[in-house]
């Protein structure tokens, strides 16, 4: 990032990069392959010898397989509802986690979240399975009415409230949570690469500027912690707003 003494930033080009040499996938598919097998990987041996006093691998599973499922599945759902949805929740939490949080590892530095095809792909089985719940609850003219028209709109304000409540619920849903991801992972990889870029150019400057090398540093290792916090937080909103929509799907009217 810096060469013959001048600095250049980050580019959106960091998220559009060339297939990788003999292989019909770029780095950032890589990434997300890699991200994967490793979620699968820690699930299949921390799961496979199971016993009744957890060590500590298991412990930590459990810990997070319980998070999943008394802090989103349960609270939102209720224990009927939520025991039907914490399968799909938990995948959808680790995974989305799993592919944030390689954004600040060594040699990765990019999370697979960043490029729009991966949270496109999240907001499209949250979009269709909160459908499917509030159709398999109510049928399909029922779920339809209950979306559309909340109980309690005078009878003049109904066309104009069904249209608000179709962009609201059929259309902005799904943007709201394929972007909001997106947006975070981006902005975050552009923060640390601009800190360590800055770092890169301070220290090759051999000029008054080097001693800002000091700083630029560590301001990057604080934004991968705070980055770390983000990979959950993003992870965990993702998924709490899949449950509060499949709870709204299947309320009796709201």
């Amino acid at each position: 990032m810096a060469a013959a003494n001048e600095f250049h930033p980050p580019s959106i080009t960091d998220f559009f990069p060339e297939m990788l040499a003999g292989l019909p996938i770029t780095r950032i598919n890589l990434v997300q392959i890699l991200a994967t097998l490793v979620l699968v990987l820690i699930l299949v041996l921390g799961t496979r010898r199971m016993t009744v006093v957890p060590g500590r691998f298991q412990s930590v599973l459990e810990f997070g397989f319980g998070f999943v499922r008394e802090n989103i599945a349960y609270e939102l759902l209720g224990r009927k509802d939520g025991a039907r949805f914490v399968p799909l929740l938990t995948a959808m939490f680790f995974s989305i986690f799993f592919l944030n949080i390689t954004g600040i590892i060594p040699f990765l530095n990019i999370a697979g979240t960043s490029v729009i095809g991966a949270p496109l792909v999240f907001a499209v089985v949250a979009y269709v399975t909160f459908i499917y719940a509030g159709i398999k609850r109510h049928g399909v003219f029922r779920f339809l009415r209950n979306s559309l028209v909340p109980g309690g709109v005078p009878i003049p304000l109904i066309p104009l409230i069904a249209i608000v409540e179709l962009i609201s619920t059929f259309i902005a849903r799904p943007a709201s949570l394929t972007l909001r991801l997106l947006m975070n992972m981006m902005v975050g990889h552009f923060m640390l690469v601009l800190f360590f870029s800055a770092t890169h150019f301070f220290l090759l400057s051999a000029s008054w500027m080097t001693p800002l090398a000091v700083g630029t540093l560590g301001l990057g290792f604080a934004f991968m912690l705070f980055e770390a916090f983000v990979a959950f937080l993003q992870a965990y909103v993702f998924t709490i707003l899949t449950a509060v929509y499949i709870q709204l799907a299947v309320a009796e009217e709201h």
